[in-house]
């Protein structure tokens, strides 16, 4: 049986063990990495900063959030808006595999950037166990590679500190519970960010859709959840398709992008079924985006398990 509390009071330890200095941590505002924060902040104290990067590929309002909660929690934030640098790098970039990658190192030399500022040595990462195993190495398939594991590049200038990599995310959520944390029930949100959500290349123009499309999602089902109209999934959100098809605006034709609707149930991001959405909730949720979002006049819903799919597409 799992033990929240003792698993605390070790990765302090280990933690106050490692680190020789002053640490930076990857913070997203997630569950992963709120809580590798938030034991960071109790073994390191003002020796530890947190970095939030906006790469362009943050849901709606995320910064805010993420400041809101980083503060509140007393840790020192560098807020770093790259996203221009990240769009650059992505430029014509079309394979999920090098999507990853280019992010992964692109992460690393921002936070090397400003460790540099803070005179730190280490970097703390909210890395789990799904993100390895599904990074593969060893007898490990690659399923994909995780921004923070098989997306790191092999020259880093910071010694890595992963508190929770043995951990899976039922764990993850009951080690924020245990902590108080406001995030403890909040959904996943990949590494890469909407990135990872476009299908193709991540343009600027794509990531602003998508990033519309996914708050109309989380808002909807969130909505209905909170109106007892359906339980609230593990994960939910849109993906931006590679495909354009015919429709109609007013009595004109229309030639616009495809959105696929995505919501899963799972407990440790390992397998997940699909969601059961009432058909009024999908309803409202194809009504608002593509009457809100004109660049956009079809939606699909996914209704693909994991195996044999993954959670997000890409």
């Amino acid at each position: 049986m799992f033990d929240a509390e003792k698993f605390i009071e070790k990765a302090v330890e280990e933690i106050k063990s490692k680190v020789k200095g002053k640490a930076v941590i990857a913070t997203s505002g997630g569950v992963d990495s709120t809580v590798a924060a938030k034991i960071g902040s109790m073994a390191l104290g003002e020796n530890l900063v947190a970095i939030y990067v906006d790469t362009g590929y943050m849901r709606k309002g995320e910064g805010e959030k993420v400041k809101k909660i980083v503060e509140g929690m007393g840790i020192k934030l560098r807020y770093v808006d790259a996203s221009k640098e990240f769009y650059e790098a992505l430029k014509g970039v079309t394979d999920p595999e090098q999507k990853r990658k280019i992010i992964g190192e692109k992460f690393i030399r921002v936070f090397e950037r400003e460790a540099l500022e803070e005179k730190a040595e280490y970097l703390i990462q909210g890395t789990i166990a799904p993100d390895w195993i599904e990074s593969g190495g060893g007898l490990r398939d690659t399923i994909k590679s995780h921004h923070n594991v098989g997306g790191l590049p092999p020259d880093i200038n910071l010694e890595i500190v992963e508190p929770l990599r043995d951990l899976y995310k039922d764990e993850v959520r009951k080690v924020a519970r245990a902590l108080g944390l406001e995030v403890a029930e909040k959904q996943p949100f990949p590494g890469p960010g909407l990135a990872v959500r476009i299908i193709g290349e991540a343009t600027e123009e794509k990531a602003k859709v998508i990033r519309e499309a996914c708050h109309i999602v989380e808002e909807e089902i969130e909505k209905a959840a909170e109106e007892k109209k359906m339980s609230k999934p593990w994960q939910y959100f849109a993906v931006l398709l590679p495909v354009k098809t015919v429709g109609v605006h007013g009595d004109r034709r229309a030639y616009g992008h495809t959105i696929a609707i995505r919501s899963v149930e799972s407990v440790d991001a390992m397998t997940a079924d699909f969601s059961h959405i009432p058909y009024e909730v999908l309803d409202r949720i194809s009504t608002r985006i593509t009457n809100e979002l004109n660049e956009v006049n079809r939606i699909v819903y996914d209704i693909t398990n994991k195996p044999p799919g993954t959670v997000e597409w890409e």
